[in-house]
């Protein structure tokens, strides 16, 4: 989700000339949702104690909602492009929480601060991976589109700037080229080539939805049971021993 986040922004500036900032503010039906979401879960949790069909419902809507993103093009309406955000959304806040509890249930209370660490670094490594990942596969897109530009007229010192991993950082001199109908060519060669990234993104979440039918299910418990750690209580130990 965080791979989406990173490259819908460049998305609105190069392919609906969006401003910078503008484009931060397109996104914020993402993070409302994610947190909305995310407390309902929560919530749900909490009442229930039930967090597999969380993880099933999240996976899919996110897997769901990375693939909707494909149909993105120059053409796409604003309200359109919401609605496939907050599917996303929804999605990616269901799995805030859920998989951690599921971690944590199945690990002794000893090993429960290794393994949200472990968790965070996964899901840290992942994201950066994913966002560079697509950034390879946007800059190759780029670079392959650039002899199509060359031949509907674009000037070459454009379309060099519009080619591999320049492409990204001159996403605001798209709106400068003209006339009108070249502009919109350049706009496609943006919205085709950043398609290779939604659907790298639909096919990681695709992946996760057959990992979550490999969650186990755990009874989570009602009662509060406070377990003591810590060096001190360490060494207490090895002495009694």
């Amino acid at each position: 989700m965080f791979s989406v986040e990173f490259y819908l922004p460049l998305y609105f500036q190069a392919v609906k000339a969006a401003a910078p900032l503008e484009s931060g503010y397109r996104i914020i039906p993402i993070t409302l949702t994610q947190a909305v979401v995310a407390v309902i879960a929560g919530l749900i949790v909490h009442k229930t104690g039930r967090y597999l069909e969380l993880i099933w419902a999240g996976v899919t809507l996110q897997a769901l909602g990375n693939g909707l993103y494909i149909n993105l093009d120059a053409t796409t309406a604003q309200g359109v492009v919401v609605a496939f955000q907050m599917v996303a959304a929804t999605g990616a806040g269901l799995l805030f929480q859920p998989p951690l509890i599921a971690l944590q249930a199945l690990v002794p209370p000893h090993k429960t601060a290794s393994t949200t660490a472990t968790l965070g670094l996964i899901r840290n490594l992942s994201t950066s991976i994913a966002i560079v990942a697509g950034h390879t596969i946007f800059s190759s897109q780029m670079d392959a589109r650039r002899s199509n530009l060359l031949k509907k007229g674009l000037p070459e010192n454009l379309a060099d700037r519009f080619s591999g991993s320049s492409a990204a950082t001159n996403v605001l001199l798209v709106k400068e080229v003209s006339p009108q109908e070249l502009q919109e060519v350049v706009k496609e060669s943006f919205s085709d080539s950043l398609r290779g990234v939604w659907i790298l993104c639909t096919c990681l979440c695709a992946c996760a939805v057959i990992a979550s039918a490999f969650v186990s299910r755990q009874v989570l418990s009602k009662v509060h049971v406070e377990h003591r750690t810590g060096l001190q209580n360490f060494h207490q130990r090895r002495e009694q021993t």
